[in-house]
C-alpha cells in the first residue's frame, strides 16, 4: 500500500490513507469530539495558535485540528489522489 501524505497547513503533514473525515469545528457534536479527544491525550492541535477551521478525524480516533479550510484540505486530498505517480526513471535524451 502506498502511503500518501497531505500538507494541512504550516509544513504540518498527515497521512492522507488514514484520514476518515475532515469536517468544520463549528458544531456542537464536533465540540464534543474534540473536548473527548482532548480528555483522552489523542488530540493534536495543528493550528499555531490560529483558528481552528478544520477539524480531521482517523480511523485511529486521532483527532487533527487545522488553521486550514475543510475544502483547501479536501481539494489537496483531491489533487493528490488524482495525480499520476511519477516515475524517477529519467527518459533517454
Amino acid at each position: 500500500m502506498e502511503i500518501r501524505l497531505i500538507n494541512i497547513g504550516f509544513g504540518n503533514i498527515v497521512s492522507a490513507n488514514r484520514i476518515v473525515a475532515i469536517v468544520s469545528p463549528e458544531s456542537a457534536p464536533i465540540k464534543r469530539i474534540i473536548n473527548e479527544a482532548r480528555d483522552q491525550g489523542k488530540l493534536v492541535d495543528a493550528t499555531y495558535g490560529r483558528r481552528t477551521r478544520a477539524v480531521i478525524i482517523t480511523d485511529s480516533d486521532h483527532v487533527i485540528l487545522s488553521a486550514v479550510q475543510p475544502e483547501t484540505v479536501a481539494h489537496r486530498l483531491v489533487n493528490k489522489e488524482s495525480t499520476p505517480a511519477q516515475s524517477e526513471e529519467r527518459p533517454d535524451e
